[in-house]
């Protein structure tokens, strides 16, 4: 019974650890940070997304400047993920959608499936190569930003492509005011 419990458990790590390292890739990408979106993949992994097939840091700087110059901000959602992990080799599909808000205000939304491999080296999982299957993209009217217009909404620090992000601040804090909208009814 212990070895099976350890194996089931060392799965769930492993498991975990590539869901981190997926979640490291999204967060790059929309918070422009070039170490965290590195942070997924190996050195020498390669990447087919669209039109783009290379490496990892290629992607970067082939990608960037397009979601810089496109959308003032991007969300790249993840959904399901099936995974299969046999020794330091991972297989992975994870089903995604992005969501964009285009400079113009106008929105575009796409989804699709990241088929990745992984590879765990000295300890660490990283993507050794990604396929982006691209499924299908709309977009939809856009509407203004809710609660856009509450006095001091931006306090606690607004949305950023970058470090000044407050996903960045720690300790976290809290700066605005207590208050309950349904009080003065």
């Amino acid at each position: 019974m212990g070895n099976e419990l350890d194996t089931r458990l060392a799965g769930l790590i492993d498991r975990q650890a590539i869901a981190d390292c997926l979640a490291r890739f999204c967060r790059g990408m929309d918070r422009f940070d070039r170490d965290a979106y590195l942070s997924a993949f190996h050195a020498d992994a390669e990447i087919a997304a669209g039109p783009f097939v290379g490496s990892a840091a290629d992607c970067w700087d082939w990608a960037m400047p397009l979601h810089d110059q496109a959308q003032s901000l991007t969300h790249h959602v993840l959904l399901q993920s099936s995974i299969d992990v046999d020794g330091d080799t991972a297989h992975g599909e994870t089903y995604y959608q992005f969501i964009g808000r285009n400079r113009d205000d106008s929105v575009i939304m796409a989804g699709g499936r990241y088929i990745d491999r992984f590879e765990r080296r000295d300890g660490a999982w990283r993507i050794t190569l990604r396929v982006n299957v691209i499924e299908w993209s709309v977009m939809p009217p856009a509407v203004a930003i809710p609660f856009a217009d509450v006095p001091d909404i931006a306090a606690n620090g607004v949305s950023a492509r970058g470090r000044e992000d407050p996903s960045y601040q720690r300790p976290l804090v809290n700066r605005r005011a207590r208050q309950r909208p349904d009080a003065a009814l």
